[in-house]
């Protein structure tokens, strides 16, 4: 059974903000830090949340750059994947549905002559 714990994520700004993931096999290796205003123990993050999107930010851009050199590009580009928040690493791709990591929709409007 996977356990769940709250991990604490920080923005360039320092502004913080909690976010419940998978707790990791090796928990030895992150640091717990008690909340000044609950006091409740969680971990904190090895990465700002800025960093971790930007571990994102390539993938999407890559999908995108192919799908547009398509013969005939789409009109309409929806590409859907999902993200796992690792106190750790970061970012996880996981599946959207099923096995399926991406989740690609291409849709091309008839013209009206």
């Amino acid at each position: 059974m996977i356990r769940k714990q709250l991990t604490e994520f920080s923005l360039e700004d320092g502004t913080k903000f909690l976010a419940e993931v998978d707790e990791p096999e090796n928990s030895n290796a992150l640091v717990r830090v008690a909340r000044p205003d609950t006091g409740q123990m969680v971990v904190e993050a090895k990465k700002r949340f800025d960093e971790v999107l930007d571990q994102i930010q390539p993938v999407a851009s890559a999908i995108i750059t192919k799908l547009s050199q398509l013969n005939t590009p789409a009109d309409e580009v929806e590409v859907k994947f999902g993200i796992k928040l690792n106190a750790g690493v970061g970012a996880i791709f996981t599946s959207v549905g099923g096995e399926a990591n991406y989740e690609i929709t291409l849709k091309w409007k008839q013209n009206k002559a």
